[in-house]
């Protein structure tokens, strides 16, 4: 990225019910915005993206920006998803930024190294990652699922980067390249690798959430890793054909050993085996078609070209 004046900076933060956190947010980013007053424009910004809270979250934002400008928001109508409420954010920060960074409300990922990613996009990087050096703050479980589903997307070749979520900087024309891309099926991690522009990483040790609770429970995290192996790999659809596969060549088998009893004038007992193959085969049969069906219902979503989401108010 080339500019000759100091560039805009926009921070958005999707928000869904974060009204225990936004105060404390507001005062860290608006400390991260001071810090760096030699490098970018007076006219940077937070920009929080209010993703249908149920709570007291807008109303907050409203405050916040009648008593600063420095502090901008986006209602959406609805409770759209967090991909989607990244993509209204990044849809609104182009109309004023040169260089967006994306970070979650909690403050989990470091905001203080949001000035070497400002650096590094100085430096001529379009778009900077950043990466969890450090996962401790996480339990056990939740670090180990989540390090599995990043080699589980490498195996199934799908380009990703290691220990990264939705914490990056991106360029204006990253940003805008980003936006051209339609679809409905959003998985942020997938897509902007995908953009090419030259690339950069800052590390930064992942911190305990200061207040409120997750909002990505297990069923979310399995169902954003569902989205994003079938957004962008077709090795389920493979997997299916490989199974069909050998379940002909077990089939064949068993053909042979029925005719070499025969021959043998053996009796062929074994009702349970039997009714167990049956249920055995059923069940792997319904497990193909869901997961095609799991294809065909993103090709469904797709073609009706429903908008992504609604804004409802601005304050900008």
């Amino acid at each position: 990225m080339e500019t000759k004046e100091k560039p805009c900076l926009a921070i958005v933060v999707p928000c869904y019910n974060e009204e225990l956190v936004l105060e404390q947010t507001t005062a860290c980013l608006l400390a991260v915005l001071e810090s760096m007053q030699q490098i970018i424009s007076e006219d940077s910004r937070i920009l929080y993206v209010n993703d249908g809270s149920a709570d007291s979250t807008w109303d907050i934002i409203e405050r916040l920006h009648s008593q600063n400008g420095r502090i901008a928001g986006v209602n959406l109508s609805g409770n759209c998803g967090h991909q989607n409420a990244l993509m209204a954010g990044l849809s609104t920060a182009i109309r004023f930024a040169d260089l967006t960074v994306t970070i979650d409300a909690d403050l989990q990922d470091d905001e203080t190294v949001i000035k070497d990613m400002v650096n590094l996009a100085l430096e001529g990087n379009d778009i900077v990652y950043g990466v969890r050096s450090s996962r401790t703050t996480d339990t056990w479980f939740k670090r180990t699922t989540a390090q599995a589903f990043y080699r589980l997307m490498a195996r199934m070749g799908v380009k990703t980067v290691y220990n990264h979520a939705d914490y990056r900087l991106m360029s204006r024309r990253a940003v805008e390249a980003l936006l051209r891309y339609g679809e409905r099926n959003l998985f942020l991690r997938g897509l902007v690798p995908l953009l090419g522009y030259s690339t950069a990483q800052v590390e930064y040790a992942r911190k305990e959430r200061q207040a409120g609770e997750s909002k990505y429970p297990l069923s979310k995290m399995i169902s954003f890793a569902f989205d994003g192996i079938t957004s962008f790999s077709m090795s389920l659809v493979h997997m299916v054909f490989w199974l069909g596969i050998l379940f002909l060549l077990i089939a064949v088998g068993i053909t042979i050993w029925v005719v070499a009893c025969l021959i043998q004038q053996k009796a062929i007992t074994g009702w349970s085996s039997l009714i167990l193959s049956i249920w055995f085969c059923s069940g792997c049969i319904l497990i193909g078609l869901g997961i095609v069906g799991e294809y065909i219902g993103k090709i469904y979503m797709e073609v009706k070209r429903r908008p992504r989401y609604n804004i409802k108010d601005e304050r900008l």
